[in-house]
């Protein structure tokens, strides 16, 4: 067995022991099957003696019970002030493992978790050293969007996540340029990393079930790359090419070129940039892939730079 929490009998157990009650405004469902933890544990690829995982919205610690004795620390993100009082009893075979950080994902900064992971992993000469690598987490689904893009961006040691979304964020997370989930989102957590498995998870295996169909995705990290020098692009590039996505899907039914200008980008450069990338300037943004936005981003730059 993964995790002796995951089943809806071991789940109330703690809930009554504790007298807690699920909050809806926090996303708290419940996993409580234990085969689709084993199946994200495997997608982890978790290592126990170098894998430093990174989980948000551990709840009352079920999957964080099964990520525990597989890594070397985890370090979890809770937002319910109620829930820490539970994990000295539900993670007890492996508090030396466990670090926990209370508040709001999205307001969390990375040296927060370095600061927590310092007691497990000790206070080493590199700091880049205690961050996590691994996140795997049970998302909450009215922030998990958000969070996946924001840990990618704000921590570079991520090599990969295996996170629990809602499906529809799914589709949006793996969508291809053409299709009506692809949008700046996708586009922009692409510059970061690449969609390498997917399994879906109905709501029967949650308590209480959600409303909605449950997926979990893996995403790699595959750095984007300078189109001449093919040098991984560095953060300042990467916000550069992200701005220039952001704005040719502000207006989505619009094209390439009035999006683009409607967000503040000179017409003259559009075309300029569109044409040293051979690119319709017609086109709508949804069409263009990763590759595609980040050589017009380097061209769009040239020719503003050069104005």
């Amino acid at each position: 067995m993964y995790s002796p929490l995951a089943t809806p009998s071991a789940t109330r157990a703690v809930l009554e022991e504790f007298g807690l009650a699920t909050k809806k405004r926090l996303g708290q469902n419940f996993l409580v099957n234990d085969h689709v933890i084993g199946h994200i544990c495997e997608l982890a690829e978790l290592d126990a003696s170098s894998s430093i995982v990174l989980e948000v919205g551990p709840g009352i610690g079920t999957l964080t019970a099964a990520l525990l004795p597989r890594a070397q620390a985890v370090c979890s993100i809770e937002a319910d002030p109620e829930l820490p009082q539970v994990y000295a009893s539900t993670l007890a075979k492996h508090q030396e493992r466990f670090a926990l950080v209370q508040g709001d994902a999205l307001k969390i900064e990375p040296t927060m978790l370095a600061e927590a992971l310092v007691p497990i992993l000790g206070n080493q000469a590199n700091a880049l050293s205690i961050m996590p690598n691994i996140f795997v987490a049970n998302l909450p689904y009215q922030v998990a969007a958000t969070v996946l893009l924001k840990f990618f961006q704000q921590i570079p040691t991520l090599a990969r996540a295996v996170v629990m979304v809602q499906a529809e964020v799914a589709d949006r997370i793996a969508a291809i340029p053409g299709t009506k989930a692809y949008g700046a989102y996708t586009a922009k957590l692409s510059l970061y990393g690449a969609v390498t498995g997917r399994f879906e998870v109905g709501p029967s295996n949650f308590f209480p079930p959600p409303h909605v169909t449950s997926a979990v995705v893996r995403i790699d990290r595959v750095p984007a790359l300078h189109p001449e020098t093919q040098a991984p692009l560095t953060q300042k590039e990467l916000e550069q090419v992200a701005q220039v996505i952001d704005g040719a899907f502000a207006q989505r039914r619009k094209t390439l070129r009035n999006s683009l200008s409607s967000s503040g980008f000179l017409k003259d450069d559009i075309d300029a940039a569109c044409a040293a990338c051979g690119i319709n300037p017609a086109a709508r943004a949804e069409t263009l892939s990763t590759t595609d936005f980040i050589a017009f981003a380097f061209a769009l730059a040239q020719y503003q730079y050069s104005a």
